[in-house]
C-alpha cells in the first residue's frame, strides 16, 4: 500500500471514530433528557454507557491527536508534541491521566462503595464452588508436593531440629513439668491410684504372704502362728495403704509430694542433669539419625497429604469444607467480620491503586519521549494512524463497556 492509500485509509478511520464519538454524544444528550421524565431502568444503563464511552474516547482522542499536531489546529501548549516537546509532553500527559482519572477524589468515591465480603459469603457457601476451590487448592498443593525434592526438604527439617534444640535445656523442661504436675496437684491422682493398686495386691494375694512368713519362720513355729503373723501383716499393709489412698492429707502424701519437689528443684539446678540430658539428646540426635528421622517424617507427610487431597471425600477435604462453610455463613450472619474485611479491602486497594499510579504516569512520558522529530512524527502516524484511531473506537467501546460495568455492581452489588 502506497502513501496515498494509506492517507485515505487513516481519514475512513478517523472519520468512523469520531463519528462513534458524535454517536456516544447524541446517546448521552437524549439518554438525560430521558431521564428527567422516565425513571425506566434501561436509561441509567444506556446513559451511563454513553457517559463512560464519551470519556473513554475524548481522552484517547486528545493523546492520539496531540502526538501529531495541535488538537483542531489551535495552538494548544503542549500539544504537536513529537514535534515540538516530546520529553516534557509525555511527562505531562502521563500527569494529565494520572490527575484526571487516578486522583484520590476520583476513586475514593467508588472504593467506598466496595463490599465484597457478602458477595465472597455467597459464592464460598455454594457447593459447587466450594469444590472447585478446594480441587484448585488441593492440584496446587500436589503439585507443589511432586516438585519439592525429599533430600532437600529433610535436610531443612533435620537444620531446623538441630537449631532448634542447640539451646533447649531438656533437664529445666522436664523439671518446669513436674512443678507444673505439682501445682495443678496431679500427682495426688497417681499416689491414689498406685495407693488403691497395692492394696489390691496384697488382698488379692494373701496366700502369697503367708508362703513368705512360713519360708522365714523357724520350723518349731506352728503353721497356724505363721499363718495369723501372715494375716495380721497382709491386713496391716491393706490398711496402711488403704489410708493412704483416702487420706488426702496423708503424712505419706506430704513425703512423697515434698521428695518430688527436691528432684525437680535438683533437675533444673544440678549441672550433671544438664549433661545427661544433653547425652540423651545426643544420642537421640546424631547426625545419621536425624537425618533418618527427617526423611521418615517428610515422607510420612507428604504420603499423607498426597492421600488426602486425591481422595475425593477425605478427612482433610472434608474438614477445609466444614470451615468453608463456616466461614461463608460468618461473612454472611457477622457484621463485625464483615465490616473488617471490607474495610481492609478498601484500605488495601485505595492504598496500592495510589501508590502505583505514578506507573502509569512513568508509562506515557516514556513512551512519548522516546519520538522524534516532525517527519518521525508525519511518517509515524502514517503507518500506525489506522491503529491509533482503533485505540479511540476501543476507548470509547471499552470506556462504555467499563462505566455500564461499574454502574452494574454499584446496583446489584453495593
Amino acid at each position: 500500500m502506497n502513501d496515498e492509500a494509506k492517507r485515505k485509509q487513516l481519514r475512513k478511520y478517523k472519520a468512523f471514530a469520531t463519528g462513534l464519538f458524535l454517536l456516544m454524544a447524541v446517546i448521552f444528550v437524549i439518554t438525560t433528557i430521558l431521564q428527567k421524565n422516565n425513571d425506566s431502568h434501561w436509561i441509567g444503563y444506556v446513559r451511563a454507557f454513553s457517559e463512560a464511552a464519551m470519556v473513554g474516547a475524548l481522552a484517547d482522542w486528545f493523546a492520539v491527536t496531540a502526538l501529531f499536531r495541535h488538537p483542531l489546529g489551535l495552538p494548544i501548549p503542549h500539544t504537536n508534541l513529537i514535534e515540538n516537546s516530546k520529553q516534557r509532553l509525555g511527562d505531562n500527559l502521563g500527569s494529565f491521566v494520572v490527575n484526571n482519572f487516578l486522583s484520590p477524589q476520583n476513586i475514593r468515591p467508588y472504593i467506598q462503595k466496595i463490599k465484597i465480603s457478602g458477595f465472597v459469603g455467597e459464592w464460598l457457601g455454594k457447593e459447587k464452588n466450594q469444590e472447585v476451590l478446594i480441587k484448585n487448592l488441593s492440584d496446587i498443593v500436589l503439585d507443589i508436593l511432586n516438585k519439592l525434592d525429599d533430600s532437600t526438604v529433610s535436610e531443612f527439617i533435620s537444620k531446623k531440629v538441630t537449631d532448634m534444640t542447640d539451646n533447649i535445656k531438656l533437664n529445666k523442661i522436664v523439671g518446669n513439668g513436674i512443678n507444673y504436675i505439682l501445682e495443678k496437684n496431679d500427682h495426688q491422682k497417681i499416689i491414689t491410684n498406685l495407693s488403691s493398686q497395692i492394696k489390691n495386691y496384697i488382698i488379692e494375694n494373701d496366700e502369697m504372704i503367708q508362703d513368705r512368713v512360713k519360708k522365714g519362720s523357724y520350723s518349731f513355729i506352728p503353721a497356724f502362728v505363721d499363718n495369723k503373723i501372715a494375716d495380721k501383716i497382709a491386713s496391716g499393709l491393706a490398711d496402711f495403704f488403704k489410708e493412704i489412698e483416702e487420706d488426702p492429707e496423708h503424712e505419706i502424701r506430704m513425703l512423697i509430694t515434698k521428695k518430688i519437689h527436691e528432684f525437680s528443684t535438683d533437675l533444673k539446678e544440678d549441672p550433671k542433669w544438664d549433661d545427661e540430658f544433653k547425652t540423651i539428646k545426643n544420642d537421640l540426635l546424631k547426625g545419621d539419625k536425624l537425618d533418618e528421622y527427617s526423611i521418615d517424617i517428610w515422607i510420612s507427610i507428604k504420603e499423607t497429604l498426597t492421600k488426602e487431597l486425591q481422595e475425593k471425600n477425605s478427612s482433610l477435604k472434608n474438614y477445609i469444607s466444614k470451615n468453608l462453610n463456616e466461614f461463608s455463613q460468618n461473612l454472611k450472619t457477622d457484621e463485625n467480620l464483615q465490616n473488617k474485611i471490607d474495610h481492609w479491602v478498601r484500605v488495601t486497594a485505595y492504598k496500592y491503586i495510589l501508590k502505583n499510579t505514578h506507573q502509569f504516569g512513568n508509562l506515557i512520558s516514556s513512551t512519548v519521549g522516546n519520538w522524534q522529530g516532525k517527519e518521525l512524527s508525519e511518517k509515524l502516524e502514517l503507518e500506525v494512524g489506522k491503529d491509533l484511531q482503533f485505540i479511540r473506537v476501543n476507548g470509547t467501546l471499552v470506556g462504555g463497556l467499563v462505566g455500564l460495568l461499574i454502574y452494574t455492581i454499584a446496583h446489584f452489588f453495593l
